[in-house]
């Protein structure tokens, strides 16, 4: 009996493509979305589409992922969030920027980390 290698399919974010959400969200549209007529445009939406997918995930200069999507751009992302109002749970929300202002709150780059890491077939490598 062979032992049989399976090999799964490798894609690679690449953090100097990008250094806020927006970019990061044009940056998956475009490896996992290539054929469809819309876009990633927020967390729940990325998280979707990872739904089903078998992959190895290389996110090269993550150490610059991590910087761009850190404490400043979240707390940022989160104050616009408030403004805006409507459809968004403002007290939730603001529950998240005291945390994330307290120092217990997780920056976008960890929301995104968890959320791959959420899926069991996608295996998440930084680079």
């Amino acid at each position: 009996m062979k032992n049989e290698i399976h090999h799964k399919k490798m894609t690679v974010i690449n953090g100097g493509h990008f250094s806020d959400l927006e970019g990061f969200y044009e940056e998956i549209s475009q490896l996992f979305m290539k054929d469809e007529d819309w876009k990633v445009g927020t967390l729940d939406g990325f998280d979707d589409i990872l739904y089903g997918v078998e992959t190895d995930i290389v996110w090269k200069d993550s150490q610059k992922s991590k910087e761009d999507l850190g404490f400043d751009l979240t707390k940022e992302f989160y104050e616009n969030k408030i403004k805006q109002g409507k459809p968004f749970n403002v007290q939730l929300i603001q529950q998240k920027l005291d945390e994330l202002i307290a120092g217990k709150g997780q920056t976008l780059f960890e929301i995104l980390i968890e959320i791959i890491e959420s899926h069991q077939k996608i295996e998440l490598i930084l680079d």
